[in-house]
């Protein structure tokens, strides 16, 4: 796939033409403000330049300003909305699989327009597609604080992932073809922490704007910072905004796109609509199987450049890593959209409070930095099982908590399941394009960011459905045991308030009942999440640690 380009100039232009590939910032080439656009080699070199620091210029520092600033506010977005959900339940008079279509459709457009970067980028320019998904981005912000329905908040909240999924990967191009290759470790270093600090302060704020307003103030909250990130691309990006004419495979890009969002909304809808009973489920499923085999087939078949190259696939390496990132997908959102339901339907947190224990996710990614440089060095493998080994005791401590647990119990399992991620996710992206060509990494980089979407929006269907449906069959068997016939209901022990012969203290005991079964629920889901994490830990020992060879 063809990703952000720009121009060549005079003096650069016959160094780009001796490049192999197509000449853009992830197939190497940066712009170098003494020189113009350049292309990347193996090992370059800074003669006649300061080291570190002291070398950026000012307008260097307005760009990582400006990549910062975007980058933090996708973060925000991620987590914010997991906090508010119990509110906007409530709100909207959704139930709990309705108001995961917030988060997994959103997760799904993220998945499904990050594709499109590169080409967006080469005919709208860098200035240009950064401008519209900033502003897109802040405009969908805005009016999911407007909406007045269900349907409408999750048409805004697609709008969101649309317009936000180029961000983050444009703007770490951005940063890798604007800074010099002595640079590129720590610019990624401050990068990384923007990326970790969105998640964080998208609860803790978030959360206190809900408690202190409404829900809707969590979303307006983004809108004044998304304005802020779009002044600053202005004047950052203001010598970059040539165009080119470049090819895209549409015919493989919509029929993946197809096929992904009908499997998406099976899983999603066919619990309500009662699986295969409903002619829709039927018709999306038979869409998604015609869809896939037609994305197949041309990419297997085609002359031209297909959407999915299958000879990426031949790389061991890759193919693993891919795996591995539908794996992390998986694991990255579920235990953030289930914990706010948990706390605040059986245990009665305040907003704020459940947004500061989810921040604790974040520390435990702050704590991953610490080590994750050395030991990705030194052990790869070893990094990525270690990781994953970390979050799936955290998925098993999680699904030993009762209906008492407390706010320590929430934090340091957050904090345990975060520092596993963060500590796999850096060498697990490493491994996986260690031995992929550097041609193709632009493209294996949009396959590998497309799996992981939609594996964490698929897996939260998944949570969510096993909640569901655990809470039902746990409440209709333990309801069977409530009848004036059974003796543990006349022991004399038992509280006033459930006394059968009231219907104030039947509707207690139900109701007491219904968070007994919500909580097994909720058990159930933490172990699938352990389980996940366990499966995952022998992929990482089949991939090879070599070392990019001629490219």
């Amino acid at each position: 796939m063809t990703m952000v380009a720009g121009p060549a100039t005079a003096g650069a232009r016959s160094r780009v033409d001796r490049q192999p590939t197509r000449h853009n910032v992830l197939d190497g080439r940066r712009f170098i403000p003494e020189t113009g656009w350049e292309p990347m080699s193996p090992i370059t070199k800074n003669k006649g330049r300061k080291d570190g620091i002291f070398s950026i210029s000012s307008r260097q520092w307005l760009i990582l300003l400006m990549v910062q600033l975007s980058t933090l506010l996708f973060g925000m977005t991620i987590t914010l909305a997991n906090v508010v959900l119990p509110q906007i339940r409530g709100s909207l008079s959704a139930t709990q699989d309705e108001i995961s279509w917030v988060i997994t459709l959103n997760l799904v457009a993220t998945a499904v327009a990050t594709p499109l970067t590169g080409w967006l980028a080469s005919r709208l320019g860098w200035r240009g597609l950064m401008l519209i998904a900033l502003a897109g981005f802040t405009i969908s912000s805005l009016l999911c604080g407007f909406a007045g329905s269900l349907t409408t908040l999750i048409l805004y909240r697609i709008g969101q992932g649309l317009c936000g999924a180029p961000i983050m990967p444009l703007g770490q191009a951005i940063l890798l073809a604007s800074f010099p290759r002595h640079l590129h470790a720590m610019v990624m270093v401050i990068w990384g922490a923007g990326s970790v600090v969105g998640p964080v302060f998208g609860p803790i704020f978030g959360s206190m704007m809900a408690e202190a307003y409404d829900w809707r103030s969590a979303f307006f909250m983004i809108v004044p910072p998304g304005l802020a990130a779009m002044v600053c691309v202005w004047f950052a990006l203001s010598e970059h905004t040539e165009r080119m004419v470049t090819r895209f495979d549409w015919t493989g890009f919509i029929a993946l796109s197809v096929a992904l969002t009908a499997v998406q909304l099976i899983m999603d809808r066919g619990q309500r609509l009662d699986w295969f009973d409903s002619p829709e489920m039927v018709v999306a499923a038979l869409l998604a199987i015609i869809a896939f085999w037609i994305f197949v087939t041309h990419c297997m078949t085609t002359k031209a450049r297909p959407f999915v190259d299958p000879r990426l696939f031949r790389d061991r390496n890759f193919s693993i890593g891919v795996l591995l990132a539908f794996f992390m997908g998986m694991l990255s959102f579920t235990s953030l959209v289930l914990f706010p339901g948990l706390l605040h339907d059986l245990r009665g947190y305040s907003d704020s409070a459940i947004g500061t224990l989810l921040a604790s996710r974040g520390v435990g990614n702050w704590l991953a930095f610490l080590i994750i440089v050395p030991f990705t060095r030194r052990a790869p493998r070893m990094a990525v099982a270690c990781g994953l080994l970390a979050q799936a005791v955290a998925g098993w401590e999680m699904a030993q908590l009762d209906i008492n647990l407390s706010g320590f119990d929430v934090f340091w399992t957050n904090v345990l399941q975060g520092f596993g991620f963060g500590l796999a996710y850096t060498p697990m992206t490493v491994l996986t394009f260690t031995t992929l060509p550097r041609h193709q990494i632009t493209e294996g980089t949009a396959i590998f960011t497309l799996v992981r979407n939609f594996g964490a929006s698929l897996f939260v269907s998944i949570s969510v459905l096993l909640l569901v449906r655990s809470t039902a069959s746990n409440y209709a068997r333990m309801t069977e045991f409530i009848t004036p016939y059974n003796p543990i209901l006349i022991y004399p022990g038992l509280p006033d308030s459930w006394n059968l012969a009231t219907l104030s203290g039947l509707a207690r005991l139900s109701n007491e009942i219904q968070r007994q079964a919500a909580m097994i629920g909720y058990i159930n889901a933490f172990y699938l999440m352990s389980f996940v994490a366990a499966a995952a830990l022998p992929l990482p020992w089949l991939m090879r640690t070599l070392p990019r060879e001629g490219t």
